[in-house]
């Protein structure tokens, strides 16, 4: 069985590895290639593509990023609906939830796209998030990145990329409007400070492209100026700290007239908040909250105010007792939401998982089973599956569970981390080994996978076809060690 296809697309990842990693393994990494050169003046898509995907993993580095796999899938879904409707297919995209209680959302270069979860639960419909993501797609496809970055004159990927990582993951609360400034990060010797904003002809712009996207892809038009007046009044109440929203996209009266007679002149779309909207959102704000205590004690009372408390309300009290070690309270709430609307999926994961958390691992599979059945392949189902089978010492069919998945869906680094914990855990410590070599370069860490392909190397029941395939990856890597690695001049 191939498990090479689980990593397509991850040799392009050894130019993520010429990012800047983190700050204890820098040394290693001196005499990696510098992409790009002095002559650069203009910001490529493949190059952009290179710098977003490194800021996304300096991200990840940081632990900035919602490593849950409905949240993933929820956002990605909305942002590939209004992406397939923005008339320019030569941009990919990648859509990410930060866990950042500040209300903001961004673009990167290369089509990555992250929202804070501050952001999310500051809406008050999907259409409100959608126009956000709509703006942002908009900035991508406008090449507004583009044009500010090499406008800065950088000659070097791995500054930009470090001044872009500065941005998301130190922005000066001090800031005004126009300007933000950041101190670069990530590479112990690289230190620097960058203007890098949007103009208001951009902002325009994206409004004005933004909106169309908004409306193509069905959803009301007003909810981009709605979220932009409510975040012009909410800066009111935050006193000398002015929304990070406001901050990285100032939103002035007359812009969000503009965008408000634009919206009118549209199709007027769907105004209703799909349920996936609805129970990723207060997911969200169960995983996001400081105490399971506080989330449990949040949708108690908030069940007992309302008149007619919609499901969400008793999906996330259901997360809110698992996570509080109460499933057992969670597993009656989660069956009467899943029989009473079998299509949705996250009824389905979530009902499972609370049986397994209850100690009726036997029912919990049984109905993990139901769901795959109904939703093959579906990457929420087939992480929570996986994730029951381990627990439930099922190692090997967790570890097919997580193959058949990744050889179809590329995973994130977490999913690479979980499918080598099964294979280690069934006893396929060579296969173990190669997913954490492809783990850290994920993690852009080329020594540690090398180390890691050189343990695969060493395993003594390792098949012909294996030692190919391990030794072919390890030819790749070698160029990108350090000179003066024992193994950078093997061939």
């Amino acid at each position: 069985m191939s498990f090479r296809r689980i990593f397509v697309g991850f040799a392009a990842a050894l130019t993520v590895t010429l990012s800047a990693p983190p700050l204890a393994a820098q040394s290693a990494y001196d005499d990696l290639p510098d992409i790009g050169s002095p002559a650069d003046t203009l910001l490529t898509r493949s190059k952009a593509e290179r710098i977003g995907r490194s800021v996304l993993m300096q991200m990840r580095q940081q632990d900035q990023i919602v490593e849950d796999p409905e949240t993933d899938e929820f956002i990605n879904t909305v942002g590939h609906a209004l992406a397939g409707h923005a008339h320019d297919g030569d941009h990919s995209f990648r859509f990410f939830v930060v866990d950042d209680g500040a209300v903001n959302a961004f673009a990167l270069p290369g089509g990555y796209i992250g929202v804070n979860s501050g952001l999310i639960l500051r809406t008050k419909r999907e259409a409100e998030l959608a126009g956000v993501m709509a703006h942002e797609v908009a900035h991508v496809t406008q090449n507004h990145i583009a044009r500010r970055v090499a406008g800065t004159r950088r000659s070097s990927m791995l500054a930009t990329a470090a001044i872009l990582g500065a941005i998301l993951m130190g922005v000066s609360g001090n800031a005004d409007g126009d300007v933000i400034q950041a101190t670069a990060m990530g590479a112990s010797a690289m230190a620097a400070q960058q203007s890098i904003n949007y103009t208001r002809t951009n902002e325009y712009e994206a409004d004005r492209v933004g909106i169309q996207i908004l409306s193509s892809a069905g959803y009301d038009p007003l909810g981009m100026p709605d979220f932009f007046e409510t975040m012009g009044k909410l800066s009111g109440s935050y006193a000398n700290r002015v929304p990070e929203f406001l901050l990285t996209h100032p939103v002035s009266s007359t812009r969000m007239a503009e965008t408000r007679a634009r919206a009118a002149k549209l199709p007027p779309g769907n105004p209703d908040s799909s349920i996936d909207y609805k129970l990723a959102r207060e997911r969200l704000r169960v995983l996001t909250m400081k105490s399971s205590l506080d989330a449990v004690r949040f949708y108690e009372n908030r069940k007992q105010e309302m008149d007619e408390p919609g499901p969400e309300t008793d999906y996330a009290l259901a997360l809110a007792y698992i996570r509080h070690g109460q499933a057992d309270k969670a597993v009656p709430l989660l069956f009467e939401l899943r029989a009473a609307d079998e299509s949705v999926i996250a009824y389905h994961s979530a009902y499972a998982q609370s049986l397994i958390a209850a100690r009726q691992p036997n029912e919990g599979i049984i109905a993990f089973e139901q769901a795959m059945a109904l939703f093959p392949r579906n990457v929420p189902i087939s992480i929570r599956y996986a994730e029951g089978l381990m627990a439930t010492d099922q190692y090997d069919r967790a570890h097919a569970v997580l193959l058949d998945l990744f050889n179809n869906v590329a995973p994130t680094p977490s999913q690479v981390k979980l499918i080598a914990n099964a294979a280690g855990a069934a006893g396929r410590m060579a296969e173990a080994h190669y997913y954490m070599c492809e783990y850290y370069l994920l993690n852009g860490n080329v020594v540690l996978a090398v180390e890691q392909l050189n343990h695969a190397l060493s395993e003594p029941q390792l098949q012909g076809v294996q030692r190919a395939r391990f030794e072919a990856r390890l030819n790749e890597l070698r160029p990108y060690l350090p000179k003066n690695h024992p193994q950078q001049a093997k061939g």
